[in-house]
């Protein structure tokens, strides 16, 4: 049965000289599919070739937020029937990320409510970036035995100090306020004007609507904690984090060292090794390529099924990681992650992607 467009998990429309994208899976909190990526894809396409269209906005419908990650399920069941669907899903969705970033128009992303992993890729490589009293961002994935992908590493490698390798281990969400600190968006809009400001987007030029309404943000917790993070972090391994995290004297280190313990020993260092590595790799899509690696060797790995099965198929909250601590993930274990695809294997082919696109 065709969907109504009511029922279109992707719906597009113009409103004067802006282009409008909203998720509309709310009931999933608009988790992402195969499917909308290439939807959201293909008015891309349609608006930066239309002199038209001036600016894009994308946002979630619902009040519950603008986009909880991917659709876990189908990459569990992925996984666990050895397929490569999801290899298709991540090469199509890490383009996706490379291409916002680099869109000729201005592409605002209205981050407001839940706004995770996918999400994060959708929005926070955007132009603006508009936060409100109800976001709550994170990159969780080492709570499923994944390690943050859409760019992600290349965005808590770029924030200050140690703020992304914590945010990135332990998976933590944060609030409107931290992820303006964190680089993550740039303005504060109270909940209730968002409707407005999408109205004056349509007809004003950003910056001017902006200035109208942006608020400052409500003050966040990392600053004041950036001494220890920065100090616990600042580590090689993530055995000598969990150490300094313990030995620190803070009670939010030591509830940080708890959070960490629950990961994945292997998601957690290859994680940190991403993170380092993406420091020194710069741009966004050459980490990108990197991601599309991790995540690949991730799909056939034990601990990506297992993370969703205990989180959320059986809910049992009880993940039997294999490895099952930090001491027995050796380096080779982690170095398989990082490995360049065999010749005629599945790859990005991020830098055609992007000369496809005009970039």
């Amino acid at each position: 049965m065709t969907p109504t467009p009511e029922q279109d998990p992707v719906q597009t429309h113009r409103q004067a000289a802006m282009g409008r994208i909203v998720l509309n899976r709310p009931r999933a909190l608009n988790a992402l599919t195969h499917d909308m990526v290439r939807r959201i894809d293909a008015a891309l396409t349609a608006w930066e070739h239309d002199d038209g269209v001036r600016l894009v906005v994308i946002t979630g419908a619902g009040e519950r937020g603008l986009c909880a990650g991917g659709d876990i399920r189908a990459i569990h069941a992925d996984a666990v029937a050895g397929g490569t669907a999801s290899l298709d899903f991540w090469r199509d969705e890490y383009r996706l990320n490379a291409r916002i970033a680099r869109y000729p128009k201005t592409y605002i992303a209205v981050m407001d409510g839940i706004v995770m992993g996918g999400g994060v890729g959708i929005s926070a490589h955007g132009a603006l970036r508009i936060v409100t009293e109800r976001s709550t961002v994170a990159m969780p994935e080492t709570g499923i035995g994944f390690v943050p992908d859409v760019g992600g590493t290349h965005l808590l490698a770029r924030a200050p100090g140690e703020s992304g390798t914590h945010l990135a281990l332990t998976g933590s969400a944060i609030g409107a306020g931290d992820a303006i600190a964190c680089g993550l968006a740039d303005h504060f809009v109270p909940s209730h004007r968002l409707d407005a400001v999408i109205e004056a987007l349509a007809t004003r030029e950003p910056a001017e609507v902006v200035a109208r309404f942006t608020e400052p943000a409500p003050a966040g917790e990392l600053a004041e904690r950036r001494a220890w993070i920065d100090s616990c972090y600042a580590c090689d391994t993530v055995e000598e984090i969990l150490e300094r995290l313990q030995d620190s004297g803070e009670p939010a280190a030591k509830q940080a060292a708890e959070q960490i313990r629950a990961k994945s020993p292997t998601a957690l260092k290859v994680t940190l090794a991403s993170l380092r590595r993406a420091r020194e790799l710069g741009s966004l899509e050459a980490v990108l390529e990197q991601e599309y690696r991790v995540s690949s060797a991730a799909l056939s790995a034990p601990d990506l099924a297992e993370g969703i099965r205990a989180q959320v198929i059986d809910k049992d909250r009880a993940p039997r990681w294999s490895p099952a601590t930090l001491e027995a993930v050796r380096p080779e274990d982690v170095a398989r992650f990082f490995r360049a695809p065999a010749e005629g294997a599945s790859s990005l082919e991020l830098a055609s992607a992007t000369s496809e696109a005009g970039r």
